[in-house]
């Protein structure tokens, strides 16, 4: 967007990030909760994405500036990024963007009464539901090359999942074909039990796969064991038949042979 003549504004809490990304020619601003952006953050602000998750008090971004942005007349698009774990677990059934929203834990259920402020907070708010996110250094690859992968395996759970990439020109598409109050799934074409694409990605690196771990008998953490709750399929015929998306990855397997000249190139670079 900056190259074709965009002028980029950015967050972030860190100051020393703030520097790195006007050195990318964004514009930076520091934000959270309790450090609000200042007026000339919203001079001229015409598309707005919100990345930021909701915390335990509720949206950070629509609670400390949401009037402001109602006061912008030329608002024409605002993103907001979810999460597809809104669906809560379905057996591993389908789920669309109609289907009733039922979270199963505190993250997502926060993510949810979330979406729905954003829903009536009078704006062109567009809501994106994410499936599980994955691409330039976040990926099987890096984690074979990192000794951190795991076949972790529970049996009949799958995980829908989306490329970067994928998920910046869904971004890009709705800005063209705005609909204000729309929601999409934005995921690949193929839900997957993860222990294949770790097999996967083993195979494209010719090292042998590690071995399977039940899940019931797995060393895991709380939050990753919580991952596994959820089991369910998620459709993405929304994104191709309303805003013309044709997904780059239409699985992980066009995704990962795509990554891995990235992740080993980078790694015979260091």
């Amino acid at each position: 967007m900056r190259a074709r003549g965009w002028e980029i504004r950015g967050t972030t809490r860190s100051p020393d990030r703030a520097l790195a990304l006007e050195g990318e020619g964004v514009r930076p601003f520091l934000f959270e909760r309790g450090r609000p952006l200042p007026a000339e953050a919203f001079a001229g602000v015409t598309h707005v994405l919100v990345s930021i998750p909701p915390d335990e008090q509720g949206d950070p971004v629509l609670d400390r500036h949401g009037r402001d942005l109602r006061r912008l007349a030329g608002l024409a698009w605002v993103g907001w990024l979810g999460t597809t774990g809104v669906y809560g677990d379905r057996g591993g059934g389908w789920v669309e963007e109609d289907t009733p929203l039922d979270p199963s834990t505190a993250r997502t259920d926060r993510r949810a009464r979330a979406e729905a402020a954003w829903q009536a907070s009078g704006l062109p708010v567009h809501l994106f539901r994410l499936a599980g996110i994955y691409g330039p250094g976040r990926n099987a690859i890096l984690q074979l090359l990192d000794g951190t992968a795991r076949r972790i395996v529970k049996p009949g759970q799958v995980f829908s999942r989306i490329h970067v990439e994928d998920i910046a020109s869904t971004l890009e598409a709705s800005m063209a074909r705005p609909n204000p109050g729309r929601v999409y799934n934005v995921c690949d074409d193929e839900p997957a039990p993860p222990q294949d694409v770790v097999a996967f990605a083993a195979e494209l690196l010719g090292v042998p796969p590690p071995p399977e771990e039940p899940f019931e008998t797995a060393a895991l953490s709380p939050v990753a064991r919580s991952f596994y709750r959820d089991n369910r399929r998620v459709r993405n015929e929304r994104i191709k038949a309303e805003l013309g998306v044709r997904l780059a990855y239409p699985s992980y397997r066009e995704g990962l042979r795509a990554l891995l000249p990235i992740e080993t190139g980078a790694r015979t670079r260091s």
